[in-house]
């Protein structure tokens, strides 16, 4: 099992994962999977600050998850949104904890101090969304910081969405300002 850098040459097979959770469930608020070119386009955003992690096990791509940016101004800088997808059928495997726990410790190398997380989230569970997304963080030390009550409409049904947070660093009056991803790994971006 190897967690590396996303790569350009990835693009194709993270559309694709991402594909299915587009389509299939609402775990995700997008009605269209974005074509290759869009998907290209997020991932530089992404890259240009953030870590873009991908976990590989016998050359096949088991998920991926990215840091972006939370809120998008400058008081905000030290915190961050997180986004995790796995490859269909390979939940509950380890997978996802490890791409966190990288994507993590990168975030804390970089000065980041908050992790937050989007959370679809359904009053009941059905054929398109499940609490595992929720549970999933709260096992990881996320706890619920805010819940938006049928905000998301897909597949004919109203969905909550909840925001969950962590804190990973040391708050302090003189906070130095955070770094980006590449200066800190020698990442390219």
């Amino acid at each position: 099992m190897t967690i590396r850098d996303a790569r350009w040459e990835d693009a194709r097979e993270l559309c694709e994962i991402y594909r299915y959770y587009v389509e299939k469930t609402a775990i995700t608020f997008e009605y269209e999977t974005p074509d290759l070119q869009e998907f290209q386009r997020r991932m530089t955003g992404i890259m240009e600050k953030y870590p873009y992690l991908v976990l590989e096990e016998d050359g096949e791509i088991k998920g991926y998850a990215y840091a972006g940016p939370f809120v998008g101004k400058a008081a905000y800088d030290w915190s961050c949104e997180l986004t995790i997808y796995l490859a269909r059928g390979v939940q509950g495997q380890g997978y996802g904890r490890r791409l966190y726990e990288a994507l993590e410790e990168a975030l804390g190398s970089m000065g980041i101090q908050n992790l937050y997380a989007c959370i679809s989230y359904p009053e009941t569970e059905d054929d398109y969304l499940n609490k595992n997304s929720a549970d999933f963080h709260a096992h990881l030390g996320f706890r619920l910081a805010g819940k938006f009550l049928r905000c998301g409409y897909k597949f004919e049904r109203w969905y909550h969405m909840i925001w969950m947070e962590k804190e990973i660093g040391e708050h302090r009056r003189d906070q130095p300002p955070v770094r980006s991803y590449a200066e800190i790994s020698g990442r390219r971006s």
